[in-house]
């Protein structure tokens, strides 16, 4: 009987003949036991604790085809109306999940730093790599992990040295142009932020077909002594898409990371943010917004792991739901032992716009250790009715009265954005997914 896993076992055969004598022999070890691994997994299921309330069974029914590099006459211009305009700043664009040189555009960057394809940099100095590659996204637990490590063909490199502070943001932008045909592509990122330096990177994945694609994406973000990283990622692929992302995140001491993760696009997401802070006096702030309807599906799976003392952390997930949209938040706080003065605080809200949309949000903490300060919580709510009618009674209308509570409601994550294109960008989305959002648009 053939197996779910075959075809990707089949893949893998032929990727291994493809990168025979291209590819250094530590990650070639690696890859089969990644391939190995996940044929021993399998895909989760629902029966798993953290697969609970997202079922991967139309990712494992699908026959995916490896993506091709199709460029069809994309030029530059082009991706300037795709995603945030007026963002002016380095792009490193990879089409179908390989790199583009012809869309891609990185001047403006100091000469010390590195952003480049990962393959290319596997090629030419592989020793540059390995210290980190595959060494914090562990596959060992992860199906989807395993298969992201042992079929990844490309992906971004970014090397920021020690004292370095980057002016400008970093554009990381993956496109997909599937149709007609299902096809499946594995990018792997790989971001390492030196001590003293600091760097806002931008990760967006968007579709220029209403095709059905799987993106299986892992980043891993090394933020050494010092290091400030701000991370924002927008998804907006097409409605019949899947997307699994891992982002781990290792962070040294007195470093500092920001993650935004807005995510408004795709049939079914989930999305993984695990950060270790493993240097005392490190800080971390996880944000998202996720902004559904119709039947998408979106999972919001996050760990922070306070290994070491005198840490702090702040989560704030939003979550806007209509028609008969279904979502996961699902956030976990380890206090490890010895891990003392940890301070820490979560929060999920989620916004009910209909009453077939759902929502499973289980915030959770797990502490080892007696001196820390630690709270979580979540909301799940609709529309305040009194609001509502203290906004009619001034006169304005039902429709333009519900957009009003509902951007009001997004507004408090998506004011936080620094990087203006980045905050204009959700603004526009927010307004032309809401009812008469353009008058609302012309009034605010």
């Amino acid at each position: 009987m053939k197996k779910d896993t075959d075809p990707y076992l089949s893949s893998f055969d032929r990727l291994e003949k493809e990168l025979a004598g291209q590819q250094p022999t530590w990650l070639e070890q690696i890859r089969k036991a990644a391939i190995l691994r996940f044929s021993e997994l399998g895909f989760p299921s629902s029966r798993q604790e953290e697969w609970k309330y997202t079922e991967v069974a139309p990712i494992r029914r699908t026959s995916f085809q490896p993506a091709a590099y199709e460029l069809n006459g994309l030029s530059t211009d082009r991706l300037d109306g795709l995603t945030f305009a007026n963002l002016q700043c380095p792009r490193l664009v990879f089409l179908n999940g390989h790199y583009s040189a012809e869309l891609s555009s990185l001047q403006g960057l100091p000469e010390t730093v590195q952003v480049e394809s990962l393959a290319k940099v596997l090629k030419q100095n592989p020793d540059l790599v390995k210290p980190h590659l595959t060494r914090h996204a562990r596959y060992e637990d992860h199906s989807f992990v395993a298969l992201n490590t042992a079929l990844f063909q490309d992906g971004a490199w970014v090397h920021i040295p020690k004292g370095e502070v980057v002016q400008k943001p970093i554009h990381l932008l993956y496109i997909s142009t599937a149709a007609e045909e299902a096809v499946v592509l594995h990018p792997r990122n790989l971001i390492l932020v030196e001590c003293n330096s600091q760097v806002t990177l931008v990760e967006s994945y968007v579709g220029l077909r209403e095709g059905v694609y799987f993106t299986n994406t892992v980043t891993e973000i090394v933020a050494a002594e010092n290091a400030v990283v701000d991370h924002y990622k927008l998804h907006l692929e097409s409605k019949k898409a899947f997307h699994i992302a891992t982002m781990q995140v290792h962070q040294g001491r007195s470093s500092s990371v920001r993650t935004f993760n807005a995510t408004l696009g795709g049939a079914l997401t989930r999305n993984e943010v695990n950060v270790v802070l493993d240097g005392e006096g490190a800080e971390c702030s996880l944000e998202g917004i996720y902004l559904i309807s119709g039947r998408q599906h979106v999972d919001n799976h996050t760990r922070l792991e306070h290994a070491k003392p005198h840490c702090d952390s702040r989560e704030i997930y939003k979550g806007i739901l209509d028609e008969k949209a279904t979502g996961v938040f699902h956030g976990r706080i380890v206090v490890l032992p010895g891990a003392q003065k940890t301070d820490s605080k979560q929060t999920n809200n989620n916004l009910l716009l209909s009453d077939e949309a759902l929502i499973n949000t289980k915030p959770q903490l797990e502490i080892y250790a007696n001196d820390v300060k630690c709270t979580h919580g979540a909301t799940i709510g609709q529309l305040d009715q009194n609001a509502l009618f203290y906004l009619r009674s001034r006169g304005i209308d039902k429709t333009t009265a519900r957009s009003l509570l509902i951007y009001a409601f997004a507004n408090q994550v998506v004011s936080r954005i620094k990087v203006e294109a980045v905050r204009n960008e959700l603004d526009n989305y927010l307004f032309s997914w809401l009812p008469e959002g353009h008058l609302l648009q012309a009034a605010v």
